[in-house]
């Protein structure tokens, strides 16, 4: 029997449409994010130089007990290695958290997509399998339903030109592929959420890339989770205001510089909408 909210209410179109539509009226949701490699939390700058962190399972649940609104579990290398070990992981940390958890890394097929959601995820992050076989978004949002289907975009600023190209297994390879293009074509196939990390900031602390959450925002109807950049207070309003549905957090939580409570706090002060924590 699976698992997970997308096993329960499967194709659940209708819902997710209606939901899409009310996005710009639906409180921010914030979200901790966690890079894994193997069994440890590690973090990156530009998707690079790899730094253990700890358990990811322990902060999973303490991001839980401290409010965040969902988790992200990310095997960033797992494609490179053509493995995963999430299942384990995800299995272990669904029984201590109860609210949606969204993993990927290391996708390559439904039978995977189907295995992660029996362990107890919600929706699953699809990059570079996408990209290579763009009919898996469709395959996964007509089995599962499009709020199953996150779509991961890995985006870098072009060298020669305007706009951004998509890269896949972290951020190594270039695909040739427009960001704006390829949201497009992944909307029509069924993605129904967007998880858009910028290689260009991620892990700096100089900001989010505004502008490509901007250029997608204003073509998508579905929503979009900005991440890679976050460092200071202003950079959470700036975000929020180019379209950005929710906003993942990762090394400014997993070292301390914001607790969730200030993240929250934050977003009432600078007049974000977000979900009640008591």
């Amino acid at each position: 029997m699976e698992s997970g909210l997308s096993a329960i209410i499967p194709n659940n179109t209708k819902y997710y449409n209606y939901q899409n539509n009310m996005s710009n009226f639906l409180p921010k949701r914030l979200i901790a994010r966690l890079d894994v490699k193997g069994e440890n939390l590690i973090k990156a700058v530009h998707l690079e130089g790899l730094r253990v962190v700890g358990n990811p399972q322990e902060y999973a649940i303490k991001y839980y007990e401290d409010g965040a609104d969902e988790i992200i579990y990310l095997d960033i290398v797992a494609s490179l290695y053509v493995r995963s070990n999430l299942v384990d992981i995800v299995r272990k940390t669904a029984n201590n958290i109860f609210i949606p958890l969204t993993v990927g890394g290391g996708v390559r097929n439904i039978d995977d997509v189907s295995s992660l959601l029996r362990a107890g995820a919600d929706k699953i992050a699809i990059n570079t399998a996408a990209v290579k076989n763009p009919s898996l978004i469709s395959e996964v949002s007509n089995k599962y339903g499009s709020q199953c289907m996150v779509l991961s975009i890995e985006a870098k600023k072009k060298q020669e030109g305007a706009g951004w190209e998509v890269y896949t297994d972290c951020g190594r390879e270039s695909s040739g592929i427009d960001v704006v293009d390829w949201v497009n074509q992944a909307i029509r196939l069924g993605a129904g959420e967007l998880l858009v990390t910028s290689i260009d900031q991620e892990g700096t602390k100089k900001g989010f890339d505004n502008d490509l959450i901007q250029a997608i925002s204003s073509i998508a109807q579905v929503p979009i989770i900005a991440s890679g950049g976050f460092g200071k207070d202003s950079h959470l309003l700036e975000v929020a205001e180019a379209g950005a549905d929710a906003i993942a957090f990762a090394d400014a939580l997993h070292f301390e510089k914001y607790s969730l409570a200030d993240l929250r706090n934050l977003a009432l002060k600078s007049g974000i909408e977000t979900r009640e924590y008591a």
